[in-house]
């Protein structure tokens, strides 16, 4: 991974006022879209992957922090960031017939299919190399390094492999090894669970704006490990893109993010759209995250149901436009949540059964997501929200899929 620390494309400040502390006490363990916007019935965004990164130049010395980028997936760099040792020339992932790892102009190396990657296929199953609390009480820099010592000597390689930014300027990457491992961490590391870790393979995942990226990956507690999974079809020959921050917001906003935080002018075919297309696409990420905005006044009641259905499928409609994917299951769920309040039980299987097929694409049908709302499709009074508001008919997804 070059040029950033990732999160899933979720934004944790679409949510607000009741609804979000209800959401919280929910929060499941889908972390990805990097950092990720809370919803109602089964989240952390991936897993949401909520993704996190450490700021040690911004934070005491003695206190290693990790902060939560909005996100989950493309990128292009015009100027390369520092390599550390012993980079080799191409790699493939072990055991992995969908894709290599390749060195790409301009981008330092990238993940490129090797075969048609169907929608919701299982890309990329990994454990970490090794993970650190959010908060340590040592030095950042000696922690990773006596973590990274203690790894196989395959591991070490596959770490010092990948490539780093915002090292110190008046620093000899030759001469602070400790310094360039912990540049290597804070600009790769993601989240995982209560702690933070290093997926090697993974890192090779770059970025891309709204529709640009066809990734997204989870953390998955009962493995201890991540999953990636093909939010699009793949064709042979086409990059594996991820997102790094919350992507609903303007070009110029986005761009300079990530040129801030990660070092990067992003290049993703979003970003590289001619002005008045990008203008249109700019407008369309707004008025989603406003209409995101707007459906979580639901939890305080300032809005009903049917409503805040209406909301959604209005949301889901721009997304279809824009070609914007990400977080789908979990929008479909939320919606479940609203009909169950309601004990519209029509409408909350049908969007149970919609937030199961887009799960299975985000997170696998063997998800824990999966698994909690296809009991509400066999009977939707086991939603746990049943009942919690007026009656009343919120409807379905109708010719939503």
């Amino acid at each position: 991974m070059v040029g950033r620390s990732r999160a899933p494309e979720h934004d944790s400040n679409d949510r607000h006022g009741e609804l979000e502390d209800m959401l919280t006490k929910r929060r499941s363990k889908y972390a990805p879209e990097k950092g990720g916007r809370p919803k109602l019935p089964l989240p952390d965004r991936k897993s949401s992957p909520t993704q996190l990164h450490f700021y040690r130049r911004v934070l005491p010395p003695l206190l290693l922090c990790v902060a939560a980028v909005s996100a989950i997936y493309y990128y292009s760099r015009d100027t390369a960031p520092h390599s550390s040792v012993g980079r080799s020339p191409a790699e493939s992932a072990n055991g992995s017939d969908m894709f290599e790892v390749v060195d790409l102009p301009k981008r330092g190396k990238g993940m490129v299919a090797t075969r048609y990657i169907k929608q919701g296929e299982l890309i990329l199953r990994e454990k970490p190399l090794f993970v650190v609390p959010h908060h340590v009480t040592s030095s950042p820099s000696a922690l990773i390094s006596r973590l990274l010592d203690q790894a196989s000597p395959s591991g070490r390689e596959a770490f010092l492999n990948l490539s780093y930014v915002n090292f110190p300027e008046h620093l000899n990457p030759d001469n602070h090894p400790d310094e360039v491992a912990l540049a290597i961490f804070e600009t790769n590391a993601v989240a995982a669970g209560n702690d933070v870790g290093i997926f090697p393979r993974m890192a090779r995942l770059n970025h891309g704006c709204s529709s640009a990226f066809n990734v997204v990956y989870s953390w998955r507690e009962r493995e201890g490990g991540i999953v990636v999974h093909a939010l699009k079809s793949i064709p042979k020959g086409e990059e594996l893109l991820t997102t790094y921050t919350n992507t609903k917001r303007p070009r110029d906003e986005r761009r300079a993010f990530l040129a801030e935080r990660y070092g990067f002018q992003c290049g993703c075919r979003v970003c590289s759209l001619p002005d008045a297309q990008s203008a249109a696409s700019d407008r369309r990420l707004l008025e989603i995250s406003d209409n995101y905005h707007h459906f979580g006044t639901w939890g305080g009641h300032s809005i009903n149901g049917t409503e805040a259905i209406r909301i959604i499928r209005k949301i889901w409609q721009l997304e279809d436009e824009e070609g914007y994917w990400s977080e789908r299951g979990r929008l479909a769920a939320d919606a479940t949540w609203v009909a169950a309040s309601h004990s519209d039980a029509t409408a909350t299987r049908e969007w149970a059964e919609l937030a199961i097929k887009w799960y299975t694409y985000e997170l696998g049908g063997d998800s824990e997501q999966v698994q909690e709302i296809t009991q509400v499709v066999t009977d939707p009074r086991r939603h746990f929200a049943w009942a919690t508001r007026e009656l009343l008919d919120v409807g379905g997804p109708g010719s939503l899929s």
